[in-house]
């Protein structure tokens, strides 16, 4: 039965390589190269399918491509090879786009290629267009809202940490992380905060999240400073 059932991956790891390049039209591709890429339907980052992910970069990058006058077929292949390393990373040590790297120059893919996938994490640093589309494309797919999931528990910790700065100035009342921590919402108390302080405080409060706190993209800071009176008219 182990027997039988690996047989029946190696075919469904071909064929799901296959579709993959059979969809984003890219052609060339040595057959057992083919078989690595179906690998990547098995693997998984932050949540997100890696095949899946890398067929979306061959899409957004031969998209950008087309826009930039840059190569497509260069573009289009080289982002969807851009993660083949991940499918062979637990076998050989290494970061992956190192891997990837090797394992396209071993398979006789032009040299462009070969670069673009190794430099889509910017290390090497890109040398031709090519390499900053697939990188860009990279960054756009990963970022995209919903593409990654992260622990709940770091999810959470993050929200607490970014609370706690706000928290920590003079004069605020109460803060909440909304939005995913990308807004932060600070009600200050009025009797102690000024409206011209509490621009200084948006500014400073901003500042110490910059510094102190790794952050997904733009977090914005709203200070909130209101007075509210009432009375009865009997």
């Amino acid at each position: 039965m182990v027997e039988k059932v690996k047989d029946e991956v190696n075919v469904l790891i071909k064929e799901l390589g296959e579709k993959a390049v059979l969809e984003t039209g890219v052609t060339g591709l040595h057959p057992n190269l083919v078989k690595i890429l179906g690998r990547l339907k098995f693997r998984v980052a932050y949540g997100q399918n890696v095949l899946k992910h890398s067929m979306e970069v061959s899409f957004i990058a031969g998209n950008l491509a087309s826009e930039l006058g840059a190569d497509i077929s260069v573009c289009k292949k080289a982002g969807l090879l851009h993660d083949i390393g991940k499918a062979v990373d637990h076998e050989i040590s290494g970061h992956h786009a190192k891997i990837g790297g090797d394992i396209a120059r071993k398979f006789g893919l032009p040299a462009e290629i070969v670069h673009a996938i190794e430099a889509h994490h910017g290390d090497p640093e890109p040398e031709s267009l090519e390499a900053k589309i697939v990188q860009v494309a990279n960054l756009i797919s990963s970022s995209r809202p919903g593409a990654n999931k992260e622990n709940l528990d770091v999810y959470i910790r993050r929200l607490l940490e970014l609370e706690n700065v706000c928290n920590s100035f003079e004069g605020v009342q109460k803060s909440y992380a909304i939005q995913a921590g990308t807004e932060v919402r600070i009600f200050v108390n009025p009797e102690k905060v000024d409206d011209l302080e509490s621009v200084k405080l948006a500014h400073n409060i901003a500042r110490k999240i910059e510094h102190d706190l790794q952050h997904p993209g733009a977090v914005k800071v709203h200070v909130l400073r209101e007075t509210r009176v009432e009375a009865f008219a009997e």
